[in-house]
Order: structure tokens, then sequence, then C-alpha cells
């Protein structure tokens, strides 16, 4: 049997840390090394010989996760929201001192929406319109969601490799944010509202006829095969891969 790998959960406390401590227990080649709560210092990921951390904590604690993880050589898995191109930046430029580590940071850990964001990539040079509506609880701290903005991103760089113009859209008087966000030319809604988990629903047009592909997460159980996918990985990846359809056989 192979050595398992140790991991440490930062942000264990959380509704999603939770559910990743919980699956790393339960998973025969996985060893869960340290729990870091928000008042822990991050020293404390460093128990338990852990060569791979698990931020799932704030967009404002875990740049400075990661920071701190690759300069002591542990490989990251992070699921916090608020990662931009700009704070992906001195990330790849950290890594280029430590070219062994691999740093995954994911909009989504759920299978099934890393898979409809691809399929939205490939219909976008398709239809003439593309918009997008993500729904989530409304304790979450972003908006739109890092998953709808990655989307939203495939979706625009498919477009310009097709040649198409934006979509088309003659409203000329609007309250703000009555349209949505333009991430890239492409409209994105958001909805927060109780009862919601995590929600996305990619809305395609073209003359007669329309194109929805939607995803539904109603429990956080669900992001947990994605995230042991991503420990199980990145020991494997060095440098930094951005969304996990990286790790995924997606062509």
């Amino acid at each position: 049997m192979n050595t398992p790998i140790h991991v440490a959960v930062l942000g264990a406390s959380g509704r999603m840390g939770s559910e990743a401590v919980k699956a790393i227990n339960n998973a025969e080649d996985l060893r869960l090394a340290a729990t870091v709560g928000s008042a822990d210092p991050m020293e404390k990921m460093l128990d338990g010989d852990a060569s791979v951390i698990v931020d799932l904590t704030t967009p404002e604690a875990s740049k400075k996760h990661v920071q701190f993880a690759i300069e002591h050589g542990l490989h990251a898995v992070v699921g916090t929201s608020g990662w931009d191109e700009m704070a992906l930046v001195p990330v790849r430029k950290q890594l280029e001192d430590h070219p062994d580590v691999g740093v995954l940071i994911a909009p989504n850990f759920a299978l099934g929406s890393v898979l409809a964001s691809a399929f939205a990539a490939k219909a976008a040079r398709y239809f003439e319109s593309a918009e997008i509506v993500e729904l989530h609880h409304p304790n979450k701290l972003d908006a739109p969601s890092g998953t709808a903005v990655r989307t939203a991103e495939l979706i625009a760089a498919e477009r310009r490799r097709a040649g198409l113009n934006q979509s088309p859209d003659a409203t000329l008087h609007e309250l703000p944010g009555a349209r949505g966000a333009d991430v890239q030319g492409v409209r994105v809604h958001a909805v927060r509202s109780r009862g919601l988990v995590a929600h996305q629903e990619v809305i395609f047009g073209a003359e007669g006829e329309q194109l929805t592909i939607r995803h539904d997460s109603f429990d956080r159980a669900s992001f947990m095969p994605g995230v042991l996918l991503g420990i199980r990985n990145v020991v494997n990846r060095p440098g930094l891969t951005y969304g996990l359809d990286g790790y995924l056989d997606l062509d």
C-alpha cells in the first residue's frame, strides 16, 4: 500500500471544512494531519507532517495561507472564493522559486459544475446570445461567484476564437446592476436567497431556439469528490493550476 498523503484542513470548523475533514477521514489513502481554525496560527498547518493543505477559509486569509504553504514546501488545494487574475500573479511568481510545489485553485469542486462549465464553453461558439445566472445561499461573501466568473471567461474565450460579437442588447436605460456584471462581454446575474446552496444556469440563445445548461449542488458533500481528486493530484502537478478542469481530461 502506498504511503498515505497527510493533509491539513484550514477552515475545518466551517461547513465546507467539516465536510472535507469527514471525506479525508473516510479515504484510505489520506490522513488528516491537522485542522486549523481562524484563530489558530498558520504554523499549525505544519503539524502532523502535512504535505498538502486544503484551504476553505476567507478570501483575505486564503492568500496568506497559500503564500505560507509555498514558503514551507507544502502543496495547496484552494476552494476559497475571491481569487482573480491579479491575485494569481504573486502565486505564479513565488512558485518560480519553489518549482516542486503544486497549487490548485478551484472556483468549484463539484465535478458536475466543472463539466457544465466545460460544456458551456463548447457550446459558446454556436449561439448569438450568452448569459449566466448564478444562485447561492445568502452567506456567500462574493458576487458573482468564482464559478460564474470562470464560466464567463471560458465562454468569452471561445466566442473570441469564433469571431463572435457581443450578445445583442438594445438596452439604453437601466437601474444600476439590472443587466448584471459584465465579465469579458458575458453578462452574469447573481441571486442570493435562503434555502439555496450553489446553482448555475448558462443560457444560450439563437434565432428560434434556446439552450440552457444548469448545474445544482444541493449539499456540500457534492464538492468532496473534487476536493479529494485535487489532493491526490496536486502532489504530482507542480506549478499553478486554476480550475479543477485542469486535472480532468476535457480536451
